[in-house]
């Protein structure tokens, strides 16, 4: 089929379109700058652009939503135009045009109100309770596409849990940057147990709804490995792939809670566009559980990961040591 990916300049959308292509699918992508896609149309555009949207979207039959405003900081504005009205006004094109499926590619943090999640499905998306402004729009945009779906427009919603690997910068490049800088503690000694997802495997996941819509539609799942690990062992991992020394401090969680609550709000009164050192968001996410029961979801999708925890940690090594190679041989200049 025709598939239109939105949001392919990044790690996730860039891979769910090469997989694409790989199946044989002809695509077409829509972002801002160039997707970086070999073999892939290119549509160039904001999301509340009706005319670009409309080019991008007209003769999809399908359609992977993940263009979104990502951020632990910045304007509650922002984030509604790009995440909720950004989805709205793609839904609307679609219907219009005949589209007949679309997965809207959402996140867990729609359903998380920041306690610890053992062993949870997918439960349903809470506005109201979400922490932070990027959580509270993708719980309400998750909201308007699953309301959307019918029976000739079919609407699916997949929550891939902690994306990583090579070219990661929402993870990989953060965790570095600040274990560096020894601005990375662990929090309650880096026990909690969590699960993550190697970018591969959240993009196989996302295009098995796509081909699964007759199980999937009008329905959200979570997509992770389905290998919880304490989060201290992670970053070690992800540290030692980069070839950066792990955090060797810890700080309690109900501090780094409440700090990073006082520390987001005055960000935000600032109008400051760096990332502060810890927000609440983030000192949740380093000391609650968060892991998911996979089972229903590889029932749903028909689908499995294929790569591991450990196979992924080999290969975000192997892509450090080229880099590393690379800089070495042009003297570190681009």
């Amino acid at each position: 089929m025709r598939v239109l990916v939105t949001g392919a300049s990044g790690l996730l959308g860039g891979e769910v379109a090469r997989q694409l292509l790989y199946q044989g699918h002809a695509v077409a992508t829509f972002q801002r700058r160039p997707s970086g896609v070999d073999g892939a149309e290119d549509f160039r555009g904001s999301i509340d652009d009706d005319a670009a949207l409309r080019s991008a979207v007209d003769g999809a039959e399908g359609i992977i939503h993940l263009a979104a405003k990502v951020s632990i900081t910045g304007r509650a504005a922002e984030f509604d135009a790009v995440n909720v009205e950004g989805t709205r006004r793609l839904l609307n094109l679609a219907n219009a045009a005949g589209v007949r499926d679309v997965v809207y590619v959402s996140s867990p943090s729609v359903a998380h109100s920041g306690t610890a999640i053992v062993g949870l499905g997918a439960e349903r998306a809470d506005p109201r309770r979400a922490r932070g402004d990027y959580a509270r729009t993708k719980a309400e945009a998750e909201l308007l596409a699953l309301a959307a779906d019918g029976p000739d427009f079919r609407v699916a919603a997949v929550r891939p849990h902690i994306v990583w690997g090579p070219g990661d910068t929402q993870l990989v490049e953060r965790v570095l940057a600040r274990a560096s800088r020894r601005r990375l503690p662990l929090l309650d000694d880096g026990a909690a147990l969590i699960d993550t997802t190697y970018v591969d495997n959240a993009a196989s996941a996302i295009i098995a709804a796509l081909h699964r819509m007759d199980h999937v539609h009008g329905r959200a799942v979570v997509v992770s490995n389905g290998e919880p690990r304490p989060i201290g062992e992670l970053l070690a991992g992800i540290c030692s792939a980069g070839g950066v020394a792990p955090p060797s401090w810890s700080v309690p969680g109900g501090l780094a809670r409440a700090a990073g609550a006082v520390v987001e709000r005055l960000w935000t009164w600032a109008g400051r566009k760096e990332e502060p050192p810890m927000t609440r968001f983030l000192a949740e996410q380093l000391s609650t559980a968060h892991w998911f029961d996979q089972r229903a979801t590889r029932e749903l999708l028909d689908w499995k990961p294929v790569v591991s925890i450990d196979e992924g940690l080999v290969r975000l090594a192997g892509y450090y040591s080229s880099r590393a190679s690379a800089d070495g041989e042009t003297g570190g200049l681009p």
